[in-house]
C-alpha cells in the first residue's frame, strides 16, 4: 500500500477555496482517507463536485478532491513521483497534463473511455483523454471599438493602433495555454514580440472575470478570455458583460484555439479500476450533460454529445489544428518569464 498522506503542508498550501465549499463538499482538507478516491484537479470546483457527487452515486466508490492552479498541481505530482497520493488528474487545461505526461506518471487511458470522446479532442499519445473543452475569444466594449475595428487576428493587438486599448490575465493558467497555442502555431520569435507588446502595450488582470468586467466597465476596450465566463454570466444577470460582446478570430488563427482540459489516471494509483472508470463516467454523455448547466458552459467533448446551443458550434471557430499533447508548457513559462510577465 502506497503512502497516502505526502507532503501535506505542501499539498494544503495550494489548495484553493472556490466557490460552494459546503459541508457535504468533496474537498479534502485535511489528512486523505486510503479508503476513497483521490482526484487532483484544477478544474473549476462546481464542475469537479459535479462530477464526483454523481459518479459516488452511480457506483459507491467514495471520491474525495485535493483542489489547486494546473501549473502547481501538476508540478505536485511530479514532485511526489511515484509516491503521490493522486489516483486521477483533472486539468482546466492542457499543457499541465503533458507535463505529468513527460515525466513518465500516467497511466494509459482505457480504449473504452478514448473511443467516447471526438479525435479532435485526444491527445496523439493516448495517456489522458479530453474531458471538456474551451474556446478563446476577444471580449470587447462595442462603446469603446466599433465591430470593424477590431484585430483580425490575435497577433494583431501587438501592432501599435491597439496599444493601451487590450488586457488579459497573463498570470493564470488559462492565459498561458493561449500562449502556447501561438507558440505553436508562430513560433518562438513571434510570440516573444508578441507578448512583449502586452507587457509595454496591454493591461495585465488577475484573472479572466477581472478583465471582462474590466471591459464591461469601460477600462479596458478589448480583453482575451475563455468564451464560458461570457456565457454563464450573460445566462445570469450580465452584470459583467451587459456592455460588452465578443469577437471570435477564427480562420485557424491562433486566437481561435480551443483549449482541452484533461482527465488522467496517475500511473501510481493502486484504484486503477476505480479511477479509470471515473474518466469513463466524466466522458459518458451523463458526465458530459454537465456542461450545459448554466454555471459551467464549456465545449462537451463526447462524440455526439451536445454542447449548451447557446454557444456556436465548435466546428464554426475555426480553430486551428494543434495537438494538445505538443504544447510546451515551459518554454511559454520562459517565455513570458523573459517579457517580465511572471
Amino acid at each position: 500500500m502506497r503512502r497516502r498522506t505526502v507532503l501535506l503542508a505542501s499539498a494544503a498550501a495550494m489548495a484553493v477555496g472556490l466557490s460552494g465549499c459546503g459541508s457535504d463538499s468533496l474537498e479534502a482538507t485535511g489528512d486523505l482517507d486510503e479508503d476513497k478516491l483521490t482526484i487532483y484537479s484544477a478544474q473549476h470546483e462546481n464542475l469537479t463536485e459535479a462530477w464526483g457527487k454523481a459518479f459516488q452515486e452511480e457506483t459507491g466508490i467514495e471520491v474525495q478532491v485535493r483542489y489547486g492552479n494546473d501549473s502547481s498541481m501538476g508540478a505536485q505530482i511530479v514532485e511526489e513521483g511515484e509516491s503521490s497520493p493522486a489516483d486521477v488528474f483533472l486539468t482546466e487545461n492542457s499543457p499541465a497534463m503533458t507535463t505529468v505526461q513527460n515525466a513518465g506518471l500516467l497511466a494509459e487511458v482505457d480504449g473504452a473511455t478514448i473511443d467516447q470522446v471526438e479525435d479532435r479532442f485526444v491527445p496523439s499519445s493516448n495517456e489522458w483523454v479530453g474531458i471538456a473543452a474551451r474556446s478563446t475569444v476577444l471580449v470587447y466594449n462595442p462603446s469603446m471599438i466599433s465591430e470593424d475595428e477590431l484585430p483580425a487576428s490575435i497577433m494583431d493587438l501587438a501592432d501599435e493602433e491597439y496599444a493601451g486599448q487590450w488586457s488579459a490575465a497573463a498570470g493564470g493558467a488559462d492565459f498561458q495555454a493561449i500562449v502556447s497555442a501561438i507558440l505553436q502555431e508562430e513560433g518562438e520569435e513571434a510570440t516573444a514580440e508578441w507578448l512583449a507588446a502586452l507587457k509595454s502595450d496591454a493591461k495585465v488582470y488577475q484573472n479572466n472575470i477581472a478583465t471582462m468586467k474590466a471591459v464591461n466597465e469601460g477600462q479596458s476596450a478589448m480583453g482575451i478570455i475563455y468564451h464560458y465566463y461570457w456565457y454563464r454570466d450573460q445566462a445570469l444577470e450580465k452584470v459583467s458583460s451587459g456592455n460588452t460582446a465578443l469577437h471570435y478570430f477564427r480562420g485557424q488563427d491562433p486566437g481561435a484555439f480551443v483549449s482541452v482540459s484533461g482527465g488522467g489516471v496517475v500511473a501510481s494509483s493502486d484504484r486503477q479500476e476505480d479511477a479509470q472508470a471515473f474518466l469513463a463516467y466524466v466522458t459518458s454523455p451523463a458526465g458530459q450533460e454537465v456542461l450545459m448547466t448554466e454555471d459551467v458552459k464549456e465545449y462537451a467533448v463526447g462524440k455526439g454529445d451536445e454542447s449548451d446551443p447557446a454557444l456556436p458550434t465548435v466546428e464554426s471557430l475555426e480553430p486551428p489544428d494543434i495537438d494538445p499533447f505538443t504544447l510546451d508548457q515551459q518554454k511559454v513559462l520562459d517565455l513570458m518569464t523573459e517579457a517580465g510577465l511572471l
